[in-house]
């Protein structure tokens, strides 16, 4: 249900149309570009991403809008490739070897944990993700939101020597991934239903 009410957040704020004044004129810019341009990335080239860009995409995360600024969140980024090794190894043994294809290649792969002690964080987690890919986007960076690496992993004892590794805190549990990496496709956009924004009179 967590999930559930974190995805509707983040998806909400995916379908977002470039704004139209009174005269149904568009408006456009760098920022609704970025927005309307990104796309979910799940075929990736090996190159790593620079260190700076992974500084400067965490920034923008961690500057999100969040509730009364509690900052209810822990961020993760595992960019070494050893470390993920390790991950997909404890999930290999949990489940099988197919369970390392909810990754979808990603190089890098941010983890965001929530404060379960507080009812708003996962939404926290949400814009904070959004952040993440946004400026990812506006980076050259491909990436995508992912839920099924935190539902495996949450769900299967096996696998808290992973949370371990992450030093996720007590009173935290994850909630989503980011993967992060350069696009080895360029996918269409998809059909998003404009009949769902209505403007109430």
């Amino acid at each position: 249900m967590k999930l559930v009410k974190l995805f509707v957040v983040v998806a909400c704020m995916m379908s977002m149309v470039a704004c139209c004044n009174q005269k149904g004129e568009e408006f456009k810019n760098q920022t609704i570009e970025t927005i309307m341009a990104r796309r979910s990335i799940r075929k990736y080239k090996p190159d790593v991403v620079e260190y700076g860009k992974l500084k400067a995409i965490m920034e923008c995360g961690i500057n999100a809008p969040n509730g009364q600024n509690k900052q209810s969140w822990e961020v993760r980024v595992v960019n070494n490739p050893e470390v993920m090794d390790y991950i997909k190894q404890v999930m290999i043994e949990a489940y099988d070897e197919k369970v390392v294809g909810c990754f979808r290649g990603a190089p890098v792969m941010v983890f965001i944990a929530r404060d379960v002690n507080y009812d708003f964080s996962a939404y926290d987690c949400g814009l904070m993700a959004e952040n993440m890919m946004l400026a990812a986007q506006s980076l050259g960076v491909g990436s995508i939101c992912l839920g099924s690496p935190v539902r495996l992993i949450n769900d299967n004892p096996a696998c808290a020597p992973i949370l371990k590794r992450l030093k996720i805190s007590e009173g935290y549990e994850l909630s989503l991934c980011v993967g992060l990496g350069y696009a080895d496709e360029t996918p269409e956009a998809k059909p998003r239903d404009k009949g769902k924004v209505w403007f109430v009179k």
